[in-house]
């Protein structure tokens, strides 16, 4: 059993970084953060003709089928630079649900287009709030035509196409494919902690709904696709607490106080220790996550939700303390440290918030001693 990554996935890793510290450095997300658009279009463009958005996409839906492995050290990445892409929801969701449940014909034609980004996919889930649950899904589907109201959606107001999380005509949970450029669709834009990460109220008043192949798995599907996904947003939280550790180091040794790098101070000392210790914690989860993902193992389960908590407590702790140690500047807007702070917060609400996958962990840790 490796945990590790492959030479050519470190490779990758080692270019993505590059990649994005060139072409998404913070200015580009303050620009999002200030209302000049919902997303950065032309970072979007280059991480398609990258091929990051076909990385798990079969050779024969014009992917390059690089696997689970690639996306996971790309997820870290993105989560480092805070890039303002909508790369989350059409990736590690659309795409997948369109993977694992899409008919021939809807695979044929969806997938070539979100390979190449010229589609944006999202998931359509949440229903207000409330973690995921099939108590919560009121939206319908009668007659081929969606009714209902899903919020918030993630990139909700920039995707093309929705995987909708709906009721069939017979009360069962089903995926819908929905072109949100056709009738029937109202979409607001929702204010968030994080305004770099696009979300959107969206209202499904008759819309074309077409259903996919989820034969009979319903609510399963829908958590399959959730703990694949939460696997990939830990890869993220990672990227972004260990930005934050790297952010509070440097500033701490190059910060005087009293004739001395603050760096030498022991109260500064223990907080950089506590952060490395959290994050060395939560990569491990995420890698046993990555293998569980790549491998397809019946522990994916467990693996997805150790790896969310784990990042989810990493990152909270890793942006609150790397505000602390650049003291009264960590406050300031002209730092960047509040941008990773909103980024940990909007992340940890993400898929669900921390008690659902807390008690998701405990539930698969009482059935792996019950067999």
């Amino acid at each position: 059993m490796n945990f590790d990554f492959s030479d050519d996935v470190k490779v990758m890793r080692e270019e993505a970084a590059r990649f994005l510290r060139d072409r998404s450095p913070p200015g580009i997300v303050r620009r999002v953060l200030d209302g000049a658009a919902p997303y950065d279009s032309a970072l979007w463009a280059s991480i398609a003709e990258m091929g990051w958005t076909a990385v798990t996409i079969p050779e024969e839906f014009g992917g390059i089928g690089l696997g689970w492995e690639a996306l996971c050290v790309l997820a870290e990445q993105l989560g480092a630079s805070l890039a303002p892409v909508p790369f989350s929801s059409s990736v590690y969701l659309a795409t997948e649900a369109i993977l694992a449940a899409g008919t021939d014909a809807q695979r044929r034609e969806l997938l070539p287009l979100l390979a190449t980004g010229e589609a944006i996919g999202t998931f359509a889930l949440a229903e207000g709030i409330g973690d995921p649950a099939p108590a919560m899904i009121k939206a319908e589907v009668r007659g081929g035509r969606l009714f209902g109201v899903k919020s918030p959606v993630p990139d909700g107001g920039v995707a093309t196409d929705a995987i909708v999380v709906a009721r069939n005509e017979a009360g069962e949970i089903g995926l819908f494919r929905v072109a949100l450029a056709g009738s029937g669709v109202t979409r607001k834009p929702l204010p968030m902690i994080d305004p770099s990460r696009n979300h959107a109220a969206i209202r499904f008043d008759g819309a074309a709904a077409e259903p996919l192949d989820t034969a009979g798995q319903g609510w399963a599907l829908v958590e399959r696709l959730l703990d694949r996904a939460a696997i990939l947003i830990a890869f993220e939280q990672v990227g972004g607490a260990q930005a934050c550790l790297d952010m509070a180091r440097l500033y701490s040794q190059e910060r005087y106080a009293f004739g001395r790098s603050i760096a030498s101070f022991q109260a500064i000392k223990h907080k950089l220790a506590d952060m490395f210790v959290a994050i060395e914690l939560a990569r491990a989860h995420a890698y046993y996550g990555a293998w569980a993902i790549a491998n397809d193992t019946p522990e994916l389960p467990l693996a997805a939700a150790a790896a969310r908590v784990a990042a989810t407590d990493a990152y909270a702790l890793a942006a609150k303390e790397n505000i602390q140690t650049h003291g009264g500047m960590g406050f300031t807007w002209e730092m960047d440290c509040h941008l990773y702070y909103r980024r940990a917060k909007l992340l940890a609400l993400t898929l669900g918030g921390p008690l659902y996958w807390k008690n998701r962990l405990v539930a698969q840790l009482d059935l792996a001693d019950a067999e």
